[in-house]
């Protein structure tokens, strides 16, 4: 082990993506469009749902927090990115990367704890659709919702704070464009037992049991329609659970891909697409994917339409 500790690491480098200077730019203004269609889109979503009164509903409520969540994750590790392209000093305190670090596992967390409420919710309302307005009481989504913040911030201060007391010696390199949790256990030269032994329980356990949630509530979304199975009955459901379903698997498949990618031997390539698709490319497809899909929002935004060319 190195005779160097943490203190004597003021700053890391972030690699960021391999490409070639001269395509810089045209790289830069893509993932510059990328992200402000991620905040624009995502408070669009926000903004209609405030709007339009029949959209207060638990699984709007639900969809208003992701929305929020994903412009947040976005813009922890884009604008950092796109500040490295411009200025070529891909350098970031090491303040800042513990922070960033914590910021995207919270994010990071809050949409997996956000995904398996919003399948709760349909569980609900598609399985015990005579007692929904009972269960889905505006009571229990605010609790749902306040949890999934509580042990999302929980779960990332827990690893933020067994990583600040890890050494970093001479290498500070993260072949990463954001600071995260493996890259950063890679580098380090004190034993990471104790970090690696809470990620594959406790860190699993966020990730696992959100998604087992999901896939129970599916299951038995399934089970509910197949006992009485018509072609209107399976075009409400799939029109109802089609994008919800398409998310949580974008977002499983990006983050398996992240973690797997990071923690197996496979190349750094695979590892920075998983990082783009999880960071950059999910938090823009969601507004999408609710706005095109989903009847209530796309009414929502033709009223809006319709009242801005009257005000003209």
């Amino acid at each position: 082990m190195r005779p160097e500790n943490k203190s004597s690491m003021s700053e890391f480098l972030l690699l960021g993506l391999p490409i070639p200077l001269e395509q810089q730019g045209i790289f830069f203004a893509l993932f510059l469009g990328m992200y402000f269609t991620t905040v624009l889109g995502n408070l669009l979503i926000i903004w209609l749902i405030g709007l339009d009164s029949r959209l207060h509903t638990p699984m709007y409520f639900f969809l208003s927090h992701l929305a929020f969540s994903d412009i947040f994750l976005s813009s922890v590790t884009v604008p950092k990115m796109l500040k490295n392209m411009q200025t070529q000093q891909p350098f970031i305190p090491y303040v800042g990367c513990i922070s960033q670090m914590c910021l995207i596992i919270v994010f990071g967390c809050l949409d997996n704890f956000l995904l398996a409420v919003m399948a709760y919710d349909r569980y609900v309302a598609i399985c015990q659709p005579l007692h929904y307005t009972t269960v889905m009481r505006q009571e229990l989504c605010v609790s749902l919702v306040a949890g999934s913040w509580f042990f999302s911030c929980a779960h990332a201060l827990l690893h933020s704070l067994l990583l600040v007391q890890l050494s970093f010696c001479a290498d500070n390199t993260i072949p990463n464009f954001f600071c995260d949790l493996p890259a950063l256990l890679k580098i380090s030269c004190s034993d990471i037992f104790l970090n690696e032994l809470v990620i594959f329980t406790e860190g699993a356990m966020v990730v696992i049991l959100p998604f087992f949630s999901i896939l129970g509530s599916y299951i038995h979304i399934g089970m509910t329609v197949l006992r009485v199975p018509s072609r209107r009955r399976l075009f409400k459901v799939f029109s109802t659970c089609g994008s919800h379903l398409f998310v949580v698997s974008l977002y499983y498949g990006t983050i398996a891909g992240v973690y797997l990618f990071s923690f197996s031997q496979s190349s750094s390539e695979k590892d920075l697409i998983a990082s783009v698709m999880y960071a950059v490319v999910t938090p823009m497809l969601n507004p999408f994917i609710y706005s095109l899909r989903n009847r209530d929002i796309k009414h929502a935004l033709e009223i809006f339409v319709n009242k801005a060319k009257f005000l003209k």
